[in-house]
């Protein structure tokens, strides 16, 4: 029976107060099991990407409770919480938010001036080597963003997020700025990171495409889960 890594209980998120208060999650309940591969799916204001933000502690402003991988994310310390999302989650973009002036490896191994890491210190180098050569970039360790395609970029920002061996990615329309060919050649590679390295995946996603490549799919709409397929449900 596979573990559950992340459960979500009864959860409703608010924004605004008064007149103005408008509910965006209602009655939120989920559980992603250890070394899943799950996409979350909706269309524009459906509430998936606020979901995503209260599993990955960016946004703890809600009503019921978030755990993931044992730690209850609303009741952690910022120290704490900090550590949690650069030793446990690796976080990936649809705009890839690299430096522009740092070079491929470097932007890989920001995360290693933060608190909390996985990296002996003096092997960064070695470390961001070492994902940017997993994600196919050997020979672009040096290049600049500049000199990077998008579907490059995005790999930088998958190596990034792999840099401190999280063990779940947390993925935002990951190939929502890429085109057609690029986009599946980052989902396969997101298919070989959770068979291959036993990383549990969550996507957010609107693309069909992407759905269709994980173990299952969850289906928001107005804030709401309207349904759930899977191709190959874990033991509950």
């Amino acid at each position: 029976m596979a573990d559950a890594i992340i459960t979500i209980k009864d959860v409703n998120k608010f924004y605004g107060s008064g007149n103005a208060k408008q509910q965006v999650l209602h009655d939120i309940n989920l559980k992603i099991f250890e070394g899943e591969f799950i996409s979350i799916v909706g269309t524009s204001g459906s509430g998936k990407t606020t979901l995503l933000n209260i599993i990955g502690g960016l946004d703890r402003r809600y009503e019921g409770s978030c755990t993931v991988d044992g730690k209850s994310v609303e009741k952690l310390n910022e120290k704490k919480l900090s550590r949690l999302r650069n030793e446990t989650l690796g976080f990936v973009f649809q705009n890839f938010n690299l430096m522009e002036h740092l070079t491929a490896w470097e932007n890989v191994a920001l995360s290693s001036h933060f608190t909390g890491t996985n990296i002996e210190s003096g092997k960064e180098f070695e470390r961001a080597s070492e994902v940017l050569a997993r994600v196919g970039l050997k020979d672009k360790i040096l290049s600049q963003p500049a000199n990077l395609s998008g579907g490059q970029k995005q790999r930088v920002a998958i190596a990034r997020a792999l840099f401190n061996k999280p063990r779940i990615l947390l993925c935002d329309e990951p190939t929502g700025n890429l085109d057609s060919k690029t986009g599946e050649d980052v989902i396969q590679l997101f298919r070989d990171l959770n068979r291959q390295d036993k990383i549990t995946l969550l996507v957010i996603t609107h693309e069909d495409r992407v759905s269709k490549a994980t173990d299952r799919s969850v289906h928001i709409e107005d804030g709401k889960i309207i349904s759930v397929n899977s191709k190959d449900a874990p033991v509950k």
